[in-house]
């Protein structure tokens, strides 16, 4: 029974969310070329709040807990988060819209999306050849020194890609330590998803109905007086510890 009801509610779901992004897409080029950065940053919060709002429609549920209220606005932020599906950065860009977050994207994301390859463009995001390392560190380099001028955030995967089955996949430390060397005043702050997967887990045939998923902003970390490598077994030890997936014995930090 819930089969079926989740292919009802995927295509009351669909239609209004494509055509979401067709209009925000128009909507984003006028704010943007008309009234600048912050007029195009709001169309964006509009726009993550009604995707979130449109899942409703499949009995999605989130919850966000309360750490990113006591976040720092007057120091960059480094956000290293777990990813299992696209519905993830919605949630982010609308949990921490007061920080202006920013993304690490592959290059491939940046043509043929309405609204979202707009956005990764001309939002002052990066995106990168996975394939060409030297190009990838340089443009995480050019983000780091973003947010390190105008207070912002950069949200990185380390895992590299996402996970379709929950499970947290090998931690790459390289852009992570490239934003720490650009954005030196900037906090790192753990974020870690549960049951996003779930949404996408039959690629949308159709989406499960009622998958609860959460974003969780973990406690932030000053990176003063610690290595890279100690920044991200810390991170990745908070992150397992929230998802119930610790494998080795943690250590304290």
């Amino acid at each position: 029974m819930l089969y079926i009801i989740g292919w009802i509610t995927t295509i009351l779901f669909a239609i209004p969310f494509l055509m979401s992004l067709v209009i925000f897409h128009g909507i984003q080029v006028i704010t943007l070329n008309l009234f600048g950065y912050h007029a195009h940053k709001k169309t964006l919060d509009y726009l993550q709040a009604t995707i979130l709002g449109l899942l409703y429609i499949t009995g999605f549920r989130l919850r966000i807990n309360r750490w990113h209220e006591k976040l720092p606005t007057d120091r960059p932020l480094i956000l290293v988060s777990n990813h299992q599906s696209i519905f993830d950065i919605p949630m982010i860009l609308w949990a921490l819209r007061r920080h202006h977050p920013k993304f690490v994207a592959k290059k491939e994301l940046g043509r043929g999306i309405p609204s979202v390859s707009y956005h990764l463009r001309h939002g002052h995001n990066v995106l990168i050849d996975r394939k060409d390392k030297d190009q990838a560190l340089q443009a995480i380099g050019g983000l780091g020194t973003y947010i390190e001028k105008y207070n912002r955030s950069a949200v990185i995967y380390p895992e590299g890609s996402r996970s379709r089955d929950g499970i947290l996949r090998e931690f790459k430390i390289n852009g992570v330590a490239k934003l720490l060397e650009t954005a030196p005043s900037a906090l790192v702050v753990p974020l870690a998803i549960k049951n996003s997967w779930k949404i996408v887990r039959y690629g949308f045939k159709p989406i499960p109905f009622g998958t609860f998923c959460e974003l969780n902003v973990l406690e932030p970390i000053d990176p003063k007086n610690l290595t890279p490598e100690e920044v991200m077994k810390i991170v990745e030890e908070r992150i397992r510890i929230c998802l119930g997936q610790v494998q080795t014995q943690i250590t304290q930090s």
